[in-house]
């Protein structure tokens, strides 16, 4: 990322906060556009950046190709038994569960074979939590894999995919990383009310996982078999520069607050120019979300659709919990349980620094660092991570011991364990 990009970032933003300030209509709707790309980027996981390929076709063509994408990709299509949870200040929580079939492992593919095994595996719950601007359908590849296998819960946070707005935000009430863990827990009692559970995080989910043990460490100790943290931190966030220099990530913690406040108030407004910015957007997104050159475009053009799909209050929203977020103390909870951190060496949004302190404070933990992966590895090397959530299944009981296939989906090439 260059000097001139962070000051470009630095630039929108302040001059969405002088037209906050100002209150003139023609410069809010100059600046909401850049505003709305800018701080969604920066929320989402990102600071700045141009896709430069997207200068050089035209626009009707790309058009085509994202209209293409969208009816061709599977991704995201996968659908199990609705349910709702009601959160403790009355938010309406979105879950489906994908039930065992015991009937399926004599019928299971060679893949799935190679995987588990032909034994039924234990009555164990996996439950997946997703990371911010992001919704249920970011494990898909994951889901598709386990489907069947063992019984899976997938879950929409607050706010986000087909759950409901936050009751407590519409009342003006800060989101909090301790809210959503609560959360968890009332999914968790509407889902899984009995019997052990895996608990699988990414990002932001992740960092639920850990709010739920800090405040229901005796759910931890009696029920929660095994652990996986993906591409997530237990705190210090407000230290990640997104790969800008110094001075950029400077400017743009100067103004942020005030931006932020803005949007809040000015969101319709940042819609629109947000989906007028929708091409840039894009190319910011697929820079930050992952690292290698040939992702799928498919895959890419689904990341951004769940992205583009969080709106920019609950972007706004969201945002400034990050930086209180401190659970570190939290993790010592997971301490005896078989755990899997996993994170992508180039991740510009949770570095894979990150991954390796909360490793290093769960020393039996595995520690699995991913080449050339992004923020969004679970869908960037999806075999890697679902061969390593096998790993854990296998380790936790949830299927058969020595059923796993060592190497499938070539994580000994691409994944090096800690």
């Amino acid at each position: 990322m260059s000097e001139s990009s962070a000051e470009v970032v630095a630039d929108v933003a302040s001059a969405a906060v002088a037209a906050s300030t100002a209150g003139a209509a023609g410069g809010w709707r100059r600046a909401t556009g850049l505003a709305g790309v800018a701080i969604g980027v920066v929320a989402a996981g990102a600071a700045a950046g141009v896709a430069l390929e997207r200068m050089t076709v035209g626009r009707g063509m790309r058009q085509k190709a994202r209209l293409a994408l969208d009816s061709a990709g599977p991704y995201g299509s996968l659908r199990g038994m609705p349910g709702k949870a009601f959160a403790d200040d009355g938010t309406e929580l979105y879950y489906e569960v994908d039930d065992l079939d015991p009937d399926a492992a004599p019928a299971m593919g060679p893949r799935r074979r190679r995987l588990f095994g032909r034994k039924a595996p234990a009555p164990v719950t996996v439950v997946f939590s997703h990371g911010y601007c992001l919704s249920q359908d970011s494990w898909h590849f994951q889901r598709a894999a386990l489907r069947g296998v063992v019984r899976t819960v997938h879950w929409d946070q607050r706010s986000h995919g087909r759950s409901g707005r936050g009751a407590a935000q519409a009342r003006g009430e800060a989101v909090t990383i301790e809210q959503l863990g609560r959360d968890l827990r009332a999914v968790i009692d509407a889902a899984v009310p009995e019997g052990p559970i895996v608990l699988v995080g990414h990002s932001m989910g992740g960092m639920t996982v850990m709010a739920l043990a800090d405040q229901y460490p005796e759910l931890i100790r009696e029920r929660v078999v095994g652990v996986a943290f993906v591409g997530t931190s237990s705190g210090r966030l407000g230290e990640v520069n997104y790969g800008l220099p110094v001075a950029g990530v400077n400017a743009v913690r100067r103004v942020l607050p005030g931006v932020l406040k803005a949007l809040g108030q000015r969101a319709e407004l940042v819609e629109k120019g947000r989906r007028a910015t929708a091409e840039l957007f894009a190319g910011v997104i697929k820079r930050y979300s992952f690292a290698s050159r040939d992702v799928d475009p498919a895959v890419a053009r689904f990341a951004e659709r769940m992205i583009e799909s969080t709106p920019i209050d609950v972007v706004a929203e969201f945002y400034p919990a990050f930086n209180d977020h401190d659970k570190t103390e939290a993790l010592a909870y997971f301490a005896d349980l078989p755990v899997l951190v996993l994170a992508g060496v180039q991740d510009l949004v949770t570095p894979s620094e990150h991954s390796e302190a909360i490793a290093d404070l769960l020393p039996d933990a595995e520690l699995v660092l991913v080449p050339d992966a992004g923020h969004l590895v679970m869908l960037e090397h999806p075999e890697v991570v679902t061969d390593r959530l096998a790993d854990l299944l296998t380790r936790t009981g949830a299927v058969p011991t020595g059923a796993t296939v060592k190497g499938y989906g070539s994580t000994s090439s691409t994944a090096q364990p800690g």
